[in-house]
């Protein structure tokens, strides 16, 4: 029996040496393993719902200012664009998006929403605030949902969606209007991710379509989504250690539709607001790489975050602009170096993060750059990696330290300092959103954190204008001028401040110095919609030059001919040169383009008051 025993245990090591190696699966590899599977398990069956509950309160109260916020900067967009407010501009958004005045991109999913909240609660801007806290809270659960798939302990998992939910670089997504599009883009992306899991797993045609579908539908929310094919293969390269073949067969048809869709937007974008920065390469990659560490220094340390960031030195002969391409390039290669010790996550989370942030670098040319190289929105996702990373090296160390302590400390010894953690960035959070109230309180803090933001001053005077502080208006303004007049070149920055100016001294009764910045701005701009649409009101207003009035107002009624306040323009325009019937006609088609602005109708009845005056008169 001895020798029967011996033979079968001998038999037994052959067979376990020839078997395959198991491959390693991301979840073994992954250093967020602080607890086993069964506790995993067990914590998710028994707190989920708590888990659930607490993230939607956790949101609820840091974001809580931004339901009282108001429309600020861009959100102009939203508040002007005439195919949002029509039941019939649906088709506009999907199929004509140029008659969405101001808009450069083409974003139809986006414009969708704005237009089925208009129908529920046309332009109350609380119901468009709680909308987009709702959809930043779904990303959230998404995110959560990811990594649980993705293996990392349903607690840790929860940790990671909480840091993102409450982090105050995510405000400007969550509470600007217009920063929607962060917050669609993102939920349609990560769904992408689960359905693309799930097409691995079962090889079906349905989760395949359904991913790409979603995909889609992520770019039509915004474009920056164009990344998620590769940081797909870095998720397969993450969980097998290579990339093969077939992944990148697979990948292909995804790859394909988004540079479909973002070249056609990039030259609709291209179209309509043509422009070119004189960076050399080197000073592009020497951006992109300070633009990195930025990002990831402010989700670590979210201290003095400004909606408009200063320019800094991109040179060649900045030092720093140097350590941080070095830097960057330091932390991939020891990252890969040491992937076989620590695991293929950390460098996986940090090519996510570079990776999804491609876009906004620098290395191509967008808008923004005018303003800052940075902007908290974008990385909004992206972050997500560099949160993930640390909480999982949090993990592994509570992990390590709890197994030096005593089994099952791994909850006790994580939980202050979490709880701590998620304070601290709910209270900036709290703070952040307080500056979307109002556009003063918005532009205040803008110009308080950044002096230099000089388009941030000039719309602080506009924002003074409206509420009739008109020497705090003039002052803003010119301050904007001084800054605008050392950037020759940006002449939409020229043409702007000189209409703020025009506006500032109409509103104190300087007539003649007005009309000469009005007349400057559109003599830097001369096809400046809103320029043309400021003089003519100006002229329209004072009783100037009704003949130029008219004509502006005409000419912008056939470039904008859904626009109503260019048809009323005309047909004050009309009223002043005694052309009272044909006056009476533009008011009916800017009525019926805005049938629910009072003041129309109020000048409506006017002119039909006037002609009935002046036919009797002429009867007697």
């Amino acid at each position: 029996m001895a020798r029967k025993s011996g033979a079968k245990k001998r038999r037994n090591k052959a067979a376990v040496a020839k078997s395959p190696r198991r491959e390693e699966t991301p979840a073994r590899a992954s250093p967020a393993g602080a607890l086993s599977p069964a506790d995993a398990d067990a914590w998710s069956t028994r707190h989920n719902l708590l888990a659930l509950l607490a993230l939607c309160a956790l949101v609820a109260i840091s974001f809580f200012p931004a339901t009282m916020a108001g429309f600020v900067w861009d959100d102009s967009v939203l508040t002007q664009a005439e195919p949002v407010k029509r039941l019939s501009g649906l088709w506009d958004i999907w199929f004509a998006p140029r008659n969405i005045e101001n808009e450069a991109h083409y974003w139809p999913v986006l414009y969708t929403t704005f237009w089925l909240e208009y129908q529920l609660w046309e332009l109350e801007p609380r119901g468009y605030h709680i909308v987009s806290l709702l959809l930043h809270l779904g990303v959230a659960l998404m995110l959560w949902r990811l990594l649980v798939r993705l293996g990392m302990p349903g607690a840790w998992a929860w940790l990671v969606a909480a840091v993102f939910a409450v982090h105050p670089t995510h405000v400007e997504s969550a509470a600007w209007v217009i920063g929607r599009k962060d917050l669609l883009s993102s939920l349609f992306y990560i769904g992408c991710a689960l359905a693309w899991i799930r097409f691995t797993e079962d090889g079906r045609r349905a989760h395949y379509g359904l991913a790409l579908l979603l995909f889609v539908l992520s770019l039509l929310s915004k474009a920056i989504a164009i990344t998620l094919p590769v940081s797909l293969l870095i998720w397969h390269w993450w969980k097998r250690g290579r990339v093969t073949g077939v992944d990148v067969a697979r990948i292909a048809p995804l790859l394909l539709v988004g540079l479909a869709i973002i070249i056609t937007d990039w030259f609709y974008y291209d179209s309509i607001e043509a422009m070119s920065f004189d960076y050399t390469l080197l000073e592009r990659v020497l951006m992109a790489s300070q633009s990195l560490w930025f990002y990831a220094l402010n989700l670590l340390w979210p201290s003095q975050l400004a909606v408009i960031y200063p320019h800094w030195d991109i040179g060649a002969t900045n030092p720093l602009a140097w350590a941080a391409l070095f830097g960057a390039l330091a932390v991939v290669i020891g990252l890969w170096l040491a992937r076989h010790r620590i695991g293929r996550a950390p460098l996986a989370a940090v090519l996510f993060f570079a990776v999804t942030l491609t876009p906004v670098l620098g290395l191509v040319e967008y808008g923004y750059m005018r303003y800052s190289f940075v902007a908290d929105r974008y990385q909004y996702l992206a972050g997500a990696g560099i949160i993930a990373l640390v909480v999982g090296a949090a993990a592994h160390g509570v992990s390590r330290l709890a197994g030096a302590w005593r089994t099952g400390a791994a909850p006790a010894i994580a939980a202050a300092p979490a709880i701590a953690v998620l304070a601290v960035l709910s209270t900036l959070t709290w703070q952040q959103s307080g500056i979307y109230r109002d556009s003063i309180t918005f532009y205040e803090h803008i110009t308080s954190v950044n002096p230099d933001a000089g388009h941030a001053h000039s719309n602080l005077g506009l924002a003074y204008q409206r509420e009739g502080r008109n020497e705090e208006a003039l002052a803003s303004c010119r301050l904007s001028l001084e800054q605008a007049l050392d950037h020759p070149t940006d002449k939409g920055w020229n043409g702007w401040v000189q209409m703020c100016l025009g506006e500032a001294l109409s509103e104190l009764g300087r007539l003649e110095e007005a009309e000469q910045h009005y007349r400057r701005a559109v003599e830097i701009r001369p096809q400046f919609v809103p320029g043309l649409a400021y003089l003519g009101a100006f002229l329209v207003n004072k009783g100037f030059q009704p003949e130029e009035a008219l004509g502006i107002f005409q000419d912008l009624s056939r470039r904008k001919p859904n626009n109503p306040d260019y048809h009323a323009g005309t047909a004050a325009a009309l009223g002043n040169l005694g052309r009272l019937e044909e006056a009476l006609q533009s008011f009916e088609r800017a009525i019926a383009l805005a049938p629910d602005l009072e003041n129309l109708k109020a000048s409506r009845d006017q002119v039909l008051r006037d002609i009935q005056r002046r036919e009797g008169g002429q009867s007697e």
